[in-house]
């Protein structure tokens, strides 16, 4: 029998790239999803399409019963925690359900691995909300972007201030992830993840902004810039993820019980602006757009130093911006019916 990894939320974006790129690796792969994401129907009939031994379980994170259920029965050598409520707006709107998704659910997912002794390296995808508005980072404004005046970028030694329902609930599960290595032993790691795109990104307005952005231009929609377009992000496409992922897992002796910052870093970053210059580069069309308020919470500016995950397993990204936001929206244009299908536009 081959080795297994278990992923939830392995019809998302994230969990679809890794499943691909470990079923290529010849393990089994147990996908454990409930199907609630735009695009998650998609990724799973594609996913059905690939070599290799695929397994899919329909279920929620929020059911302790389903989860342990998988554990007890797959037994799994390797673990990615992928499934999440992904929204600021969505955890305003409703944050119980965002609660109960990311922080009882990871809660659930960690139970089911000290109740079957599972010592599987399990990485748990956070975010670089759990760093707050970094409002005391001193910032300049620019012609097209914000820049830090002093720093190159966030480490993982800056202190935690989490904003808003999505950022707390975020936090907690990252830091229960942490806790159980260290109470537990449970060979756990954190990703505190900035600006991941790629193909299988069903972006939506409030989630996935560089495939958000490559969907409403293709599909001529009007979209709206919240802020100045001054905003920047670190941006990584997602098969430099999953390779960190992978060497983050191979290594647990080193990384085990640690958070890391990942992103594109201080090499590979955009504002709007930038964004918007290279995708109307590529297709040869203008955006249609308009200004809205500042999203509460946003950051003017997030650039993840990747320092600690370069000496811990020596990563770094490969794909720059023009070549993977190319690479993307050529996805999107092959992809345009099944766009269509997952209702990306309300």
């Amino acid at each position: 029998m081959p080795k297994t990894i278990l992923i939830t939320g392995g019809c998302g974006f994230v969990g679809t790239n890794a499943a691909d790129f470990y079923l290529n690796k010849r393990y089994r792969v147990v996908s454990f999803d409930n199907l609630s994401r735009p695009g998650a129907k998609q990724n799973l009939g594609w996913l059905k399409t690939r070599k290799g031994i695929f397994v899919f379980i329909k279920g929620d994170i929020r059911n302790e019963k389903e989860l342990l259920g998988a554990f007890k029965k797959y037994r799994p050598d390797l673990v990615l925690h992928l499934a999440a409520q992904v929204t600021m707006v969505t955890s305003v709107e409703n944050p119980r359900e965002d609660f109960e998704v990311n922080a009882l659910g990871t809660f659930n997912v960690l139970e089911a691995m000290r109740l079957t002794k599972c010592k599987a390296p399990a990485i748990y995808s956070s975010t670089n909300k759990v760093m707050g508005e970094l409002l005391y980072v001193p910032v300049i404004e620019k012609k097209e972007r914000y820049e830090y005046k002093n720093i190159k970028g966030v480490n993982e030694n800056f202190p935690l201030d989490f904003h808003g329902p999505y950022g707390c609930s975020k936090g907690c599960g990252d830091q229960y992830w942490l806790d159980y290595a260290r109470i537990f032993g449970l060979n756990t790691i954190v990703f505190r993840q900035s600006g991941i795109y790629g193909p299988h990104q069903f972006g939506i307005e409030e989630q996935g902004w560089l495939a958000w952005f490559c969907n409403a231009l293709l599909f001529n929609k009007p979209v709206t810039i919240f802020g100045n377009g001054k905003q920047v992000r670190d941006v990584l496409y997602v098969d430099d993820l999953i390779r960190a992922y992978d060497s983050a897992l191979k290594n647990i002796k080193k990384t085990r019980g640690k958070p890391y910052c990942i992103g594109g870093g201080s090499n590979y970053y955009l504002s709007i602006w930038e964004l918007f210059k290279i995708l109307e580069k590529i297709s040869g069309k203008k955006f249609n757009y308009s200004f809205g308020p500042r999203r509460q919470g946003d950051q003017k500016i997030y650039i993840s130093d990747i320092n600690r995950i370069k000496k811990d397993f020596g990563w770094k990204p490969e794909v720059s911006p023009k070549e993977g936001i190319k690479k993307l929206y050529n996805w999107i244009c092959q992809n345009k019916n099944l766009i269509k299908e997952a209702k990306v536009f309300k």
